[in-house]
Order: C-alpha cells, then structure tokens, then sequence
C-alpha cells in the first residue's frame, strides 16, 4: 500500500523578546494542530503548500524553502515541510474552512522551544519536534557559514 503524501507550511515569526513561535490552531474537534493537507495528484509540494495554509488559514503566502521529510509509520504518511512567509499575519484570529463540512478554526502563535500540552495529538507533537529540529540546524549551519566566509575576508 503506497503512503499517502502530506505537506505542512511552516510558517514562523520573531517576537520583540527574541523568541521563534510558530503558527498553530485549534481544531473544534481535534485539538492542537499544526496546518497540514493532501499533496494533490500533478501539485509540486511548495504548491500544495501554499495552497493548504491559504485554505486552512486564510493567508496568501510564499514558499521559501523545503524543511524535509518525516515518515509518519502510525498514519501511514509521509509528511513533507515547507518553510513559507507571508506579508503579515494577524496575533490570533478566527478562520471558516470547508475542512470537514465546514469548521472554524481559531489560530494562534505558538513558541517554537515550548512543548505542547494535553491537547496537541501525538503526531503533531512528533512534527513540532521535527520542525524545530530542523530549524535549528539551519541555524547552526548559518553561523557556521557565516564564521567561515568572515575568515576569508
């Protein structure tokens, strides 16, 4: 049985108080979740990227880079990562999607280092891991080039 492809835009911030959050949202009857959909039949997965947080979400957003990949064995899933960017988006608001008939979904900023509670689902909660996995290895890969570069001027 082949898996089925997902993709989760990544969407953070940087806070006055130096701190990374993360876009989240409430699910009225699943809880805590990061965005994720379906990547759709002929759709590049920066497309199905884009295309998920605006349908979720309600932002117009750009793709600017790919985070990875993540084997989901429980859900029979691999979930693809892409980091997006928007102009601006809002401190908390309020989202009307098709999803599952027709559902609100209320949206929020969560800090990257902190760890979810009770109510996130253990397969996101093993996706924030990976994400913020990843963000810090970028990070770390950053300073290190950076450093390197100012050593050759």
């Amino acid at each position: 049985m082949a898996q089925t492809r997902k993709v989760c835009p990544v969407l953070l911030r940087n806070t006055a108080a130096g701190r990374t959050d993360i876009l989240v949202f409430r699910h009225p009857l699943a809880g805590t979740q990061l965005v994720k959909g379906t990547i759709e039949t002929g759709e590049s997965v920066r497309q199905a990227a884009i295309r998920e947080l605006f349908e979720e979400s309600g932002l117009v957003a750009t793709a600017i880079a790919d985070l990875g990949s993540l084997q989901m064995a429980v859900a029979k899933q691999e979930w693809r990562f892409v980091r997006c960017a928007v102009a601006h988006a809002p401190e908390i608001w309020t989202y009307w999607t098709s999803d599952g008939g027709g559902l609100y979904f209320e949206f929020a900023w969560h800090p990257l280092h902190r760890q979810p509670d009770g109510s996130w689902r253990p397969i996101f909660k093993g996706a924030l891991a990976f994400i913020r996995q990843q963000i810090e290895m970028t990070e770390k890969y950053l300073i290190l080039n950076k450093r390197y570069i100012g050593r050759l001027w």
